[in-house]
C-alpha cells in the first residue's frame, strides 16, 4: 500500500479538522464503496422524478394537501419541491416576456399550466417547441379543425403576420385560451359519457383531415413487436413475464388486420379536454396526433383513469362503469364494429405494456411496475369488459 503525506492532497481546511481527531500518525482511508455510490445515485433520480411529477399534479390544479396524501409528504414539503421545480423554468419564464412584445403585448403576465405551456393574462396561452415540424403540424390540424367548426384554440399572428416566433432554436407558439376547464372528478359517469361523445366528435373530424395533409403512420402491433420487446428483452423480463407479452401481441395479431385505422390524437386524457357547463368547450395538444387504430384514443382514456395517482382510486366495478358510459357516448356518434369490441381488453393491456417498456426505457421502475399493475387489473376485467362490448352490439 502506498501512503502520501496529506498536506499533498487534501485541501487545508479539510486537513485542520482531521488533525482534530488523529495526527502524527498513518491513517487509512477506504475506498469508496461503489454500490454505495450507485444505491444513491439511484435515489437521487427517483427523487428528481418524483418532484418532476409532484410539479405536473400542482400544474393540473392539485392543492398541496391532495399531492401529499398521494406521496404521502407533509404539506410545507409539497411547498418547497414545488418551490424548486419552479426555479427550473425561470429561464424560460424571462425568455418568454422578453419576446411578448412580437405579439403586441407588453409586461404580459404569466401563469405555467404545463411543463411547456404559459398562460398570458389570462387570454392566451404560449406554447414552447423545441420541434419544428411537430409545431407545425400542430398548427395544420388546427386551421383544419376549425374549417370544420371543431372547437380549437385559434392561433394569435405576431405583429408582422408570422404564425409563431423563434429564438435560439426554439420556437413560441401562440393562441387564444379557450373556455371552460379540465374535468376534475374522473369518476363522474355522465363526464365519462361526454367524453366518450367528445372522442367521437374528434374523430369524425379527423376523417375530413386525412384528406388534406399527410400523417404519420403508426402501428400498435409493429410497436409491440420492435421496440417494446426490445425494451422487455433488455430489461429481461423482470416486470413482465415473456409469456404474457407474447400471448398478448399474439391475440392483439389476431385482430389487427380487421381494427379500422384512421388519425387519432393519441393522448387522450381530461387535461387535453375541455369542458364548460354546456358541455365540452375545446381541444388541446395535437401534437402526438398519427394515424393508428381508432380505438387507441378510447382504450389510451380508459387506460388513463387507472394510472392516476390518487388514494381514491376506482374500484373495479366504478372503472367497469365509466367503460360502459364512454363506450355509450362513443357510439352516439360512431358505431364500433364487432372486432373493435371484441380487441378493447387486448388493446388496453397493450398500452400498458407499452407503458412498462418506455417506463424501463427511461429508468423509471415505479412508473414500469404502475404499469404492470394495471395491465393485470384489465385482464382481471376482460370477461366484464367483453359483456358490455357485446350488450351494445
Amino acid at each position: 500500500m502506498k501512503y502520501v503525506n496529506a498536506n499533498d492532497v487534501l485541501p487545508e481546511e479539510l486537513l485542520l479538522i482531521i488533525q482534530k481527531y488523529y495526527q502524527g500518525g498513518y491513517l487509512y482511508i477506504p475506498k469508496e464503496n461503489y454500490c454505495e455510490v450507485k444505491q444513491q445515485t439511484d435515489y437521487k433520480i427517483e427523487l428528481e422524478k418524483r418532484n418532476h411529477y409532484i410539479y405536473l399534479k400542482h400544474l393540473e390544479g392539485r392543492t398541496n394537501r391532495q399531492i401529499g396524501n398521494i406521496y404521502h409528504l407533509s404539506e410545507p414539503s409539497i411547498r418547497r419541491i414545488i418551490l424548486k421545480e419552479k426555479e427550473k423554468y425561470q429561464k424560460m419564464k424571462t425568455v418568454i416576456e422578453q419576446i411578448l412584445p412580437l405579439w403586441g403585448i407588453e409586461n404580459g403576465q404569466l401563469l405555467q399550466i404545463y411543463p411547456s405551456a404559459w398562460e398570458v393574462n389570462s387570454s392566451y396561452v404560449i406554447k414552447v417547441y423545441n420541434n419544428k415540424e411537430q409545431m407545425e403540424r400542430n398548427i395544420k390540424i388546427s386551421e383544419i379543425l376549425l374549417d370544420c367548426n371543431i372547437p380549437v384554440a385559434k392561433i394569435v399572428y405576431t405583429k408582422t403576420g408570422q404564425k409563431y416566433a423563434g429564438h435560439k432554436n426554439v420556437y413560441f407558439l401562440m393562441s387564444e385560451k379557450l373556455e371552460g376547464s379540465n374535468i376534475s372528478d374522473i369518476k363522474d359517469k355522465t363526464m365519462a359519457h361526454k367524453m366518450g361523445y367528445a372522442i367521437a366528435q374528434l374523430h369524425r373530424a379527423f376523417m375530413k383531415c386525412e384528406k388534406e395533409i399527410g400523417f404519420w403512420d403508426n402501428s400498435l402491433l409493429e410497436e409491440m413487436k420492435g421496440w417494446v420487446q426490445e425494451s422487455l428483452t433488455n430489461n429481461e423480463w423482470k416486470i413482465i413475464g415473456k409469456e404474457e407479452y407474447l400471448k398478448t401481441v399474439e391475440l392483439l395479431e389476431s385482430f389487427y388486420n380487421y381494427l379500422p385505422k384512421q388519425l387519432i390524437h393519441r393522448d387522450v386524457h381530461f387535461g387535453n379536454f375541455l369542458f364548460s357547463k354546456d358541455g365540452l368547450s375545446g381541444y388541446i395538444d395535437f401534437d402526438l396526433s398519427q394515424r393508428n387504430i381508432r380505438i387507441f384514443d378510447i382504450c389510451y382514456f380508459l387506460t388513463g383513469l387507472l394510472a392516476e395517482e390518487t388514494d381514491n382510486a376506482f374500484t373495479k366495478n366504478e372503472w367497469i362503469e365509466n367503460v360502459k358510459s364512454v363506450i355509450s357516448g362513443y357510439e352516439n356518434i360512431i358505431n364500433l364494429s364487432i372486432e373493435e369490441k371484441n380487441a378493447i381488453p387486448c388493446v388496453m393491456e397493450s398500452i400498458e405494456i407499452l407503458f412498462i417498456a418506455y417506463f424501463i426505457s427511461v429508468k423509471d421502475t415505479k412508473r414500469a411496475i404502475d404499469a404492470y399493475n394495471v395491465f393485470h387489473f384489465i385482464k382481471n376485467c376482460e370477461n366484464d369488459v367483453s359483456q358490455i362490448t357485446l350488450s351494445n352490439h
